[in-house]
Formats: structure tokens, C-alpha cells, sequence
């Protein structure tokens, strides 16, 4: 499906539905907030929606597949009517969730465990839908997050033997690579230096993986990193906005092509 969309760059309006996320905790909870951010996010540019009720910021505390879903299901058929045309993503790492999301319509399930739990990777196996499959490092039911400002040299190897994995998986499950992105996880259990080291390395990441560099979404905007490498690293999420639309332009330059973004522009 991702062939027909990437023939120009692809944003994804990120639409949180949670009351903790990093970005926007809590501003979209209620559904009529929830559809005013979906259309301000169309009217700028993105063409698709990516709708996540479970927070992933660092410590954010797990969420059940029952709540996940109660913040779902007001919000989703509000969408499908105000903007048919717009393909919705579904950010979510219960099978569960993921399945009641396909039976209302969504286009692609986005898992930022990278399909590592089996239901979720039969689910993947049983559909037709979309897939973005994300590399992150988990402890238990949360994320792995060592100190940020780590000192320690450290290099991309790790994280592209990580996203290695998760094609591999998705590979060996039988999925049709066209279905698939792979999303590199900038600031999903990194630190600053792991994160520099991984966006200097994109230019090679395709070659590295084997994979076209078109089938990959960048999830960068407003993270840590942008700002720390600005030497802004008090800069609250909002205000990384523009940091953040350099950095498409940069991944750009390089052939990406899809990006999930708290703004466009």
C-alpha cells in the first residue's frame, strides 16, 4: 500500500489520545479537541493520522488493552466521517486493540514493539492492513530509557541489528515486505549519543538493511534529540517544532519519505 503514498513525502499527523503523552499530555482527550487537531493537521499537510492512546514517553506507565480502546472508540468513527479520505493508523501494541481498530476501518497498524508479541504478529499475518514496525528496547511492560546524557560512545550498530530483527520476523511471519515500514526508534530506550550516531548513519541505513529507503518512517519530531543537538536542551516539545521540520528536510535530502510529526511544516 505504502507505494501509492510515497511518491511525495508522507506526514503522519500524530493525534494523542492520552493525558500523559510528551508532546501535548492531555489536550486531546476530548473527542471534539481530538477531531479540531485531526483537521488542523490535514489542512497542513498530512495525509494520513496516526492515533495513539497508550503513552510511550520515557516512565509513562502501562496502559490496558480495556482503557486503551475506551479512548479509541469515541474518537474513531468521528474521523471516518469528517475525513473519509484520510487513511488512519493505529498506534498500539495490543492485538486486541489492534483488531477492534481494523474492524472500524483503520489502514495500518503501527506497533512500537516491532510485532515482538505473538498475537500481534499473527494479527499482522491475517490482515491485508499496513504496517509500521518500530525498534525500541523494553523492560518488562515499560521501556528501557538508561540516563539520556549517557557520556559513553556508542555507535548505530545496536539499533540496525535491532531493526535487522524485527525484518527478519516479519520476513520469517510470511508478511509481504510492501505492506512494512520500519521505523529506526530515535529515543526509544537511546541515549543522546546513540540517537547521534543512528541519524548520522541514515544515508547508509538502507544499504545496511536491505530495505528501500522509502519503506522506512522517521518518528524524530519535537524528541530530546533534536534540541539537545541544537544546543537547546531546556527547549520544551512545542517549541521543537522547527527543529524538527529542518530535520524532515534533511531525511529528505537523503530519500526518506515518510514521517510521523506533531506538525507540518
Amino acid at each position: 500500500m505504502w507505494a501509492e503514498l510515497t511518491s511525495r513525502p508522507l506526514f503522519i499527523g500524530i493525534l494523542n489520545l492520552t493525558p500523559d503523552s510528551f508532546s501535548d499530555g492531555g489536550q486531546f482527550m476530548d473527542p471534539g479537541s481530538a477531531l479540531a487537531q485531526a483537521h488542523l493537521l490535514v489542512r497542513s499537510g498530512a495525509r494520513m493520522l496516526d492515533l495513539g492512546a497508550e503513552s510511550t514517553r520515557p516512565g509513562a506507565a502501562p496502559v490496558d488493552a480495556a482503557t486503551e480502546w475506551a479512548r479509541l472508540e469515541a474518537v474513531l468513527p468521528l474521523l471516518a466521517a469528517a475525513l473519509p479520505d484520510i487513511p488512519l493508523s493505529l498506534d498500539t501494541r495490543h492485538a486486541e486493540v489492534a483488531a477492534r481498530g481494523l474492524a472500524a476501518g483503520v489502514a495500518v497498524i503501527n506497533d512500537v514493539t516491532g510485532f515482538t508479541d505473538p498475537p500481534m504478529l499473527e494479527l499482522a499475518q491475517s490482515s491485508s492492513c499496513g504496517l509500521i514496525a518500530m525498534r525500541s528496547r523494553r523492560r518488562g511492560e515499560g521501556f528501557h530509557m538508561p540516563p539520556y546524557a549517557d557520556p559513553a560512545p556508542k555507535g548505530p550498530q545496536g539499533a540496525i541489528a535491532e531493526l535487522a530483527l524485527i525484518r527478519d520476523r516479519l520476513r520469517g511471519a510470511g508478511i509481504q515486505e510492501g505492506r512494512v515500514l520500519l521505523d529506526p526508534g530515535f529515543g526509544f530506550g537511546t541515549t543522546y549519543l546513540e540517537d547521534l550516531a543512528l541519524w548520522a548513519a541514515l544515508s547508509r541505513l538502507p544499504s545496511a538493511l536491505g530495505w528501500p529507503v522509502d519503506r522506512f518512517c522517521l518518528g524524530i519530531s519535537r524528541k530530546r534529540f533534536l534540541a539537545v543537538r541544537a544546543g537547546t536542551p531546556d527547549l520544551p516539545p512545542p517549541g521543537r517544532d522547527g527543529l524538527s521540520a529542518a530535520a524532515h528536510a534533511q531525511a529528505i535530502h537523503l530519500g526518506y519519505r515518510v514521517f510521523r510529526t506533531h506538525a507540518i511544516g
